[in-house]
């Protein structure tokens, strides 16, 4: 059979999203044997398998036996840009598509989407443009940002705005870091969350949520992580990740293509917010005490304390579609005893109108755990994208704290004085008031309007 090459091209934005790809080529490299040089790894002392696979979806080869990945960091300001490339994997990735303008976003959506992101984007779109003549058959975008930050939320916008104009037919897909319910980066996250979705919302297809507060308490109560950084929150990060784009890097039993993830999680067009779980996530101290079997590993998934976004009890709210994707030697006829057994129990409730509610991917190919990182190697893994109403507590949370300092018009001179409209606020909100109502529909049993196009 002839191998599969549809290249996917991944787009860094901000210092969130450029952190996150730091720890996700780490673990890329890990798993198929590429060094932080580019050059196929060497055997290494400990003996770790560090067999190389060949990744041209992801990798492009210069013809000389290293391997580039197909990355884009943008930032509009120098210094995390410049840490990754003083970082030891930073000579991995090309100088020509690090993009850094000479000013900090300062938190500010609209300086990020009005004033900054024409500076910045005119040397990323030449980079993207670029990369996407060098490949033979491109099948996506994947996005990394946060919504909070002015980078990751005002000039995300503006490139998604341009991408859709551009390569209309390619998937997009983002993996957000979402603002957490109580821990807080900057005041500001909720105008910054809220006009951003409210821009981009008919240019991203498929928006993957996590959010800082979530993935702490991961590390904090289930990998025992006394004082988590974000060095281990992104390492954790890079493995769900890593297990989301298995089936693009790999050859599998039952793969899962980009446009498969939309087809499958996005019920309508504006419900295009999955929340991932990822399961097991266990220490080395407990690793061979704990039950790694199939079904034990799925009911996990649906426990919140695997879940990475914070929205409530996600048990109130219903599941419309969850897409599982496991990795390692892994029987069909386990997984449909699995989900038999999920189905079967009452704590995990779809909602009536999706009868099926499961797609499954298979991969052959076991994880790989970083040497001496905070997870415990295992020889199998699943990751889940789910499409819950729960997701609308995370919307309301964040509607209502924009409420409480645009009520007082707290801030909104900041904004309107990098050129954005006032009305710009009122719309936004009343958009996001309608996303939340698509979900209680949804949840309901209620015809969408969504659905209405």
């Amino acid at each position: 059979m002839p191998k599969r090459n549809r290249e996917t091209m991944s787009i860094h934005l901000g210092q969130a999203g450029v952190q996150m790809g730091e720890a996700i080529w780490t673990q890329y490299g890990l798993e198929h044997g590429i060094g932080m040089d580019g050059q196929r790894m060497a055997e290494m002392a400990d003996g770790c398998d560090t067999q190389f696979h060949e990744c041209p979806a992801f990798y492009s080869e210069n013809g000389e036996g290293r391997y580039v990945p197909r990355a884009v960091f943008i930032d509009t300001e120098p210094m995390v840009i410049d840490q990754l490339q003083a970082a030891e994997i930073g000579e991995l990735f090309n100088p020509d598509y690090l993009v850094r303008g000479k000013e900090d976003a300062a938190n500010n959506y609209a300086r990020g989407y009005y004033s900054l992101s024409h500076r910045t984007l005119v040397g990323a779109l030449e980079a993207i443009r670029q990369m996407a003549e060098d490949a033979d058959n491109l099948q996506g975008m994947l996005l990394y940002h946060s919504f909070g930050g002015g980078t990751g939320s005002g000039v995300t916008a503006h490139l998604l705005q341009q991408l859709e104009e551009e390569f209309p037919r390619k998937t997009r897909l983002s993996f957000s870091v979402y603002p957490s319910p109580y821990l807080c980066t900057s005041v500001v996250e909720p105008y910054n969350t809220v006009l951003m979705t409210h821009r981009s919302m008919n240019s991203m297809e498929c928006s993957f949520m996590m959010d800082n507060q979530a993935i702490y308490s991961i590390c904090s109560s289930r990998l025992a992580i006394e004082r988590p950084s974000y060095a281990n929150l992104n390492q954790l990060i890079g493995q769900v990740v890593s297990g989301v784009t298995a089936s693009l890097r790999f050859g599998g039993d039952l793969n899962v293509d980009m446009s498969e993830f939309q087809t499958n999680l996005v019920p309508y067009p504006r419900l295009h917010f999955p929340l991932i779980s990822f399961a097991p996530i266990i220490t080395c101290e407990n690793v061979n005490h704990e039950n790694h079997d199939i079904g034990a590993m799925t009911r996990q998934l649906f426990e919140p304390a695997c879940q990475m976004v914070r929205c409530g009890s996600p048990r109130r709210g219903k599941y419309m579609a969850c897409c599982l994707l496991y990795r390692g030697h892994i029987l069909p006829k386990d997984i449909n005893e699995a989900i038999a057994s999920i189905k079967a129990t009452r704590s995990v409730r779809f909602v009536d109108w999706c009868p099926t509610g499961f797609k499954i991917g298979i991969n052959a190919m076991p994880p790989k755990m970083a040497p001496n990182g905070d997870l415990a190697p295992v020889r199998r893994c699943v990751t889940m994208l789910a499409s819950t109403t729960a997701i609308s507590d995370a919307w309301s949370n964040i509607d209502e704290k924009f409420d409480t300092m645009y009520r007082k018009r707290a801030f909104v001179h900041w904004f309107v004085g990098e050129g954005m409209e006032m009305q710009e606020f009122s719309e936004a909100r009343e958009n996001l008031a309608c996303l939340e109502m698509d979900y209680r529909e949804a949840d309901s049993g209620v015809s969408s309007d969504a659905s209405e196009f």
